[in-house]
């Protein structure tokens, strides 16, 4: 297996450990310090002043790189501007401040979303249940009354301040927290839509690179060139695609794999930090390698085993394969000249009796280990041989 230089040692030492060790003396005086502890500021503001104050450029940042992809449509927009006209409370949004009267939106995108396009006449109401005389209408539609009663409505917030601590590292560090236990969005955060809001870096960016390769996102039936229907994919909607490609990372590294896979991919994200320029590149190119080389031996049926019930791609196979092959690159030119023979060495795997390791029945940190080896130990053979 080849690993970044990073990755190298990243697994020296285990994030827990870091302040494991202190005297309850120590602990009061942490506290005493105000050391991780949050400053927050509450702010209630009309609606038409706050979309007034959204086309100031530098004012929010709507969609910062942690947002969630889009997963309300047109009736739960509208929906959300019923409840502002029934006076329902609406939870607030969370900011956090990057710098004087300058913010990013933690949780709060879709609503504040709905919020600006209704303003702007773009969001046509739709799927009301107490006022379904309002269905069809634009902003500019409604009765004056409608109007006055809903611009009467104001948006909360609550707001991370600078001040929290003069350290960067640390004011990431209690951003990434604080949008972990106080997120309220309406739509629950998928596992991997909450590591995009908490170990954001060039990693991260990176993950999402490739979960846009062509032979990757085919595999997967996400159809990038059809925004509507990839859009509506499970996967794309909940960024499970990208966590795919993070598993691929970390599942290099499987021989650090204790406690639960979601941990252990947390866990990877968190060293991902430390990941240089150069070690951003190799896994770049590490990935692409994989996926173009896995594509040649399979083509149709990659991430989909032979014996698969359902013609679907399953995670369990995906790793086998994806790790199991990146382990050979240096061969890359020798497996294709027996594809042949990796296609019928695979289809015997299939057929053993732990078969059911590569369609997710086996869901135990063991088992996960095991589909790895075996499929890596089938290709060593197929290249002795």
């Amino acid at each position: 297996m080849t690993l970044a230089p990073v990755e190298k040692k990243m697994w020296e030492i285990s994030p827990s450990q870091l302040y494991s060790q202190r005297t309850d003396r120590e602990i009061d005086a942490k506290y005493e310090k105000g050391e991780k502890r949050i400053l927050t500021e509450t702010n209630r503001e009309r609606l038409p002043s706050f979309v007034e104050s959204l086309n100031n450029p530098n004012y929010m940042e709507i969609r910062p790189y942690f947002q969630r992809r889009s997963r309300w449509d047109e009736q739960k927009q509208s929906r959300l501007i019923e409840s502002f006209l029934i006076n329902i409370l609406v939870p607030p949004i969370l900011l956090y401040e990057k710098a004087y009267n300058c913010y990013e939106v933690m949780d709060g995108q879709q609503r504040i979303t709905a919020i600006k396009r209704f303003y702007e006449n773009e969001l046509k109401l739709t799927g009301l249940e107490l006022w379904p005389e309002l269905n069809g209408k634009f902003y500019k539609d409604l009765p004056p009354n409608i109007k006055a009663g809903i611009d009467r409505r104001s948006i909360s917030s609550v707001t991370l301040i600078t001040e929290s601590t003069s350290d960067p590292e640390e004011a990431f560090y209690l951003k990434q927290i604080a949008f972990e236990r106080i997120n309220t969005g309406g739509v629950k955060l998928s596992r991997q839509e909450a590591r995009n809001c908490l170990f954001y870096n060039e990693f991260n960016q990176l993950l999402f690179e490739l979960s846009a390769n062509p032979i990757f996102a085919k595999a997967l039936g996400i159809y990038l060139n059809d925004e509507e229907e990839r859009n509506q994919h499970q996967w794309y909607k909940t960024m499970e695609d990208v966590e795919l490609v993070l598993r691929f990372f970390a599942l290099r590294n499987v021989e650090h794999f204790t406690g639960k896979l979601e941990t252990f991919l947390d866990n990877y994200m968190k060293k991902s930090h430390d990941f240089s320029a150069e070690d951003i590149e190799f896994l770049r190119n590490e990935f692409v390698q994989t996926i173009e080389l896995v594509d040649k031996i399979y083509e149709d049926n990659l991430f989909t085993p032979f014996n698969a019930k359902k013609r679907i791609p399953y995670k369990a196979y995906y790793d086998a394969v994806m790790v199991g092959f990146s382990n050979y690159l240096s061969s890359a030119e020798l497996l294709i000249e027996k594809k042949s023979q990796i296609i019928e060495a695979t289809k015997d795997l299939l057929r053993q009796k732990n078969a059911g390791l590569f369609t997710g029945q086996g869901k135990t940190k063991d088992d996960l280990k095991m589909r790895i080896q075996l499929f890596s130990d089938m290709l060593k053979q197929v290249i002795n041989d």
